[in-house]
């Protein structure tokens, strides 16, 4: 199957496209937070011409602590994207839990996220689907970390039959035992066949689940990633944040702010060089 190119907002993400990045902190942790990560990433994509959705979540549902900080909640949140939007020109994405929350969203979000632990379930797809469908936005479906890329086609058949054809997958990993997730990179011409733009999710991916709190190994986001954009992936999802060891949420595999410049230029390196080349090979 050819796979389509996806419009997100201003941008346009596809085989043949720029990379799209999806990019900011894990969670909102307060307003100042949002205004300067969303404020840095604009001057950088608009410096090194990259197409960029800014990313944050309103609420980290699934925390491995109740006590854990989960965020300012749906309404604040989408009422600080929506400034982002107005403020920077960037198209926006956070994820949602309930079917509800995706109807509200996708007023707001140009990407509505699909958790990986909630991709089959069919009224939040159904929701997400008909509110984006409504708005122009689209879906993004994380792959969960137990199922197999093939298998993601019943997800975005949902989304397709509830009246949204702008559908994205995401590989974030794949559970290996019981602490570990690695990437099988066939994920992503395999989700290809199913017709649809392919991101990877760089920091999700270099989690180790387990503990008290999730960790991470943000030093394996940078192999990995460009790993990724030479398999062939149309975008990189990847969390940021000024001060990841003091982050509210996902610290440990968060790209530094600071660093997130280098990291864009390397991968779109590795993209302009994947799409010169003339293969025979797919």
């Amino acid at each position: 199957m050819s796979v389509a190119d996806v419009p997100v907002g201003k941008w346009t993400c596809g085989v043949q496209q720029r990379l799209l990045f999806i990019s900011g902190p894990c969670v909102m942790e307060d307003e100042e937070l949002v205004k300067r990560t969303s404020g840095e990433l604009a001057e950088l994509a608009d410096r090194l011409g990259v197409q960029l959705v800014y990313k944050s979540s309103y609420d980290k549902a699934n925390r491995t602590s109740i006590h854990s900080y989960r965020g300012p909640g749906l309404e604040q949140g989408l009422e600080w994207l929506a400034a982002v939007k107005e403020r920077t020109g960037l198209p926006v994405t956070t994820d949602v839990h309930e079917p509800e929350q995706a109807r509200k969203a996708a007023e707001v979000c140009d990407i509505i996220q699909i958790p990986a632990f909630l991709a089959r379930q069919t009224d939040l797809l159904q929701a997400a689907a008909e509110g984006t469908a409504k708005h122009g936005g689209v879906v993004n479906i994380k792959k969960p970390q137990f199922v197999a890329p093939e298998d993601t086609a019943h997800a975005v058949q949902k989304c397709r039959e509830s009246g949204n054809e702008r559908v994205l997958l995401t590989e974030r990993g794949t559970t290996f035992g019981y602490g570990r997730l690695v990437n099988d990179f066939r994920c992503i011409s395999i989700m290809h066949d199913i017709g649809t733009p392919v991101i990877y999710d760089a920091t999700h991916s270099v989690q180790t689940p387990g503990g008290k709190t999730t960790g991470g190994q943000r030093e394996m986001v940078w192999p990995l990633s460009r790993a990724a954009v030479a398999c062939g992936c149309d975008g990189v999802f990847f969390e940021t944040h000024p001060d990841p060891d003091n982050a509210k949420s996902d610290g440990p595999n968060m790209v530094p702010l600071a660093q997130a410049e280098r990291l864009m230029t390397q991968l779109t390196q590795v993209r302009d060089l994947i799409l010169s080349l003339t293969t025979n090979d797919e």
